[in-house]
């Protein structure tokens, strides 16, 4: 199936109702399809870097990168996609493999 995958996820809240409107389902769909929140937050502050600042920060573990595909491309979501869409701005949506350490990039 694949090496789990992590989601990051940085946006801002545009509209409360839509968004609101997502998250009421988002949890159980995610899980579903075989996805699971590790961590969420609010932006705190800025230490070093040049993204934007977002409101929100959730970051998902699928069990793959084709379960996340799923998710994402199930078209019986497609209404909830939507409401994610509406209801957030500046959205960044990043996939990042799965490490048990950093030697797969630190080694030539």
């Amino acid at each position: 199936m694949g090496s789990p995958v992590y989601a990051l996820n940085l946006f801002d809240v545009a509209d409360r109702d839509e968004y609101l409107a997502y998250s009421r389902r988002s949890a159980r769909e995610v899980q579903a399809h075989g996805g699971k929140v590790v961590a969420l937050g609010r932006f705190r502050d800025t230490v070093a870097g040049d993204l934007t600042p977002r409101q929100v920060m959730i970051i998902v573990e699928w069990e793959s990168k084709d379960a996340f595909d799923g998710y994402r491309n199930d078209p019986a979501l497609a209404d909830l996609h939507a409401h994610r869409e509406d209801g957030t701005d500046a959205y960044v949506w990043h996939l990042f493999d799965k490490l048990d350490d950093l030697r797969p990039i630190l080694t030539p």
